[in-house]
């Protein structure tokens, strides 16, 4: 396992401190000794070397009531350094010279000597120069590098300088201390903002994230934080509330099947006794089988149409028909239908001529379905109405009104809910409650709508909303 302290954001601003001071100084004495060191034979040197050669040569030479001496090791170490060096009396007139170039004079003036003290590099070489003192005259010398280096004289009140360099060594170690513990308390509080985060990230799927204040510089970060906390809650909880219905489904399947199951197996056990029974028996117990064996088909064919629907599994093949004639259709199957022939059910059209790309087998199923909620769970004396017309988009709109029992709010809700039976279940509580929810998933794969609207003890109307086509002959 890896250390906690690695991974500290205060450790790692730390290091990055130490590491910027630690380049800072190494970048400070490399351009130190790129900008005032030369290369000379022995190695490098800082580029004060030549005057202190320059200065040091004394102690090879000898001036002595005008007789000029200069030591071997003296001409060595020129030779070695490859310089050159020109002695001169106090006229300016030259009394002695070693491996000078010819361009230079042999004699100089009083001003030109002086002027050598801030020569620049010129013919290959920067001169420095220093003199000889014997008891009756002086001897001067000049000294030939051949480096380019610059010379610049600073003046300043020593008094002043001298005063003022503790208070500038206090101020410049004080900032200096500041500075390091400034940037020490700003990595401290980056790195409590930075924990913050990581735990705010390391918590939100642990399910254990405390939502924080969204304000300060990361306020943004905060934000998605929060936010992030709050969509994978709500997805927990749509999950849980799938889960719930799943397991709801489950069991209603499970008691769905076992209804008819219980008599289908009950009345075969009684048919196949041995005990002789008459042929009026025999009908009407195959009957009560063959009632809940259809039963248990049209719940597992609602079952297979959902999930085909659902899986866009399902063929699909719209045709352009006259909508208002196949409505008719469809509503005279249902008057027709034993179950429901004295029932008060009437179809209007204002648009005799409008066509609708429909699968017919799918839609059929959809109206079959809203009119059948209708007619079973409301009264037998309920007024049901199936109206076709437009709106002014020229839209289709295909209204499914009764004056029956109406459907509270939490009903409507939950209306295309599958399994969903409601609370007016009487008339036929063995339903499947997936009517509805097949309904609406048909109408959305004619790309339309089903919008619902009801009031308690007043009735109910469900208006299915469809793209129209041209009104056009038929063929």
């Amino acid at each position: 396992m890896k250390s906690k302290k690695a991974f500290d954001p205060f450790f790692r601003m730390v290091l990055l401190l130490l590491l910027v001071v630690l380049i800072i100084i190494t970048s400070s004495i490399g351009l130190f000794y790129y900008m005032f060191s030369i290369p000379e034979p022995e190695g490098i040197s800082l580029a004060s070397w030549p005057q202190k050669f320059t200065d040091s040569f004394v102690a090879w030479t000898t001036y002595d009531n005008g007789e000029l001496s200069i030591d071997e090791i003296g001409l060595k170490r020129l030779d070695t350094y490859g310089l050159w060096i020109q002695f001169i009396d106090e006229s300016g007139q030259e009394i002695f010279s070693y491996n000078k170039p010819a361009r230079y004079p042999a004699k100089y003036s009083a001003s030109k000597l002086l002027s050598l003290k801030s020569s620049h590099y010129e013919h290959g070489y920067t001169l420095f120069s220093n003199s000889i003192d014997d008891s009756a005259e002086t001897c001067s010398y000049i000294i030939g590098f051949p480096y380019d280096i610059g010379k610049y004289i600073l003046y300043y009140n020593g008094d002043r300088v001298e005063r003022l360099s503790p208070i500038a060594r206090v101020i410049i170690f004080s900032t200096l201390g500041i500075l390091i513990l400034s940037v020490l308390a700003y990595g401290f509080w980056l790195s409590r903002k930075l924990s913050k985060m990581t735990d705010g990230i390391r918590n939100i799927p642990l399910r254990s994230y405390e939502a924080l204040q969204e304000k300060g510089m990361f306020s943004e970060i905060y934000a998605a934080l929060n936010q992030t906390d709050r969509e994978i809650r709500h997805a927990d909880q749509i999950n849980k509330e799938t889960e719930r219905v799943r397991k709801e489904w489950i069991a209603n399947i499970t008691h769905d099947l076992k209804t008819p199951l219980s008599p289908i197996k009950g009345y075969a056990e009684l048919l196949a006794d041995s005990s002789e029974k008459d042929k009026q028996t025999i009908q009407e117990y195959g009957s009560i089988i063959l009632k809940n064996v259809c039963y248990t088909e049209n719940l597992i064919n609602d079952l297979k149409l959902t999930y085909q629907l659902d899986s866009k599994s399902l063929p699909y093949h719209p045709q352009k028909i006259r909508i208002s004639r196949f409505v008719k259709e469809c509503v005279i199957d249902m008057i027709n239908d034993p179950a429901f022939s004295d029932r008060n059910l009437a179809f209007e059209s204002h648009v005799p001529d409008l066509y609708a790309n429909i699968d017919p087998a799918l839609f059929r199923r959809a109206i079959t379905n809203l009119i059948s909620n209708a007619l079973i769970h409301n009264p037998p004396e309920t007024k049901i109405s199936v109206t076709l017309d437009t709106n002014k988009n020229n839209r289709i709109l295909l209204s499914i009104r009764d004056n029956g029992n109406g459907l509270s709010e939490i009903e409507r809700s939950k209306l295309f809910d599958r399994y969903y039976r409601g609370t007016n279940t009487k008339e036929k509580p063995e339903g499947s409650g997936l009517g509805l929810a097949i309904a609406n998933q048909i109408i959305l794969l004619h790309e339309g709508k089903i919008i619902v609207e009801s009031k308690l003890d007043i009735g109910t109307e469900f208006m299915i909303d469809l793209p129209a086509k041209n009104k056009t002959s038929e063929n």
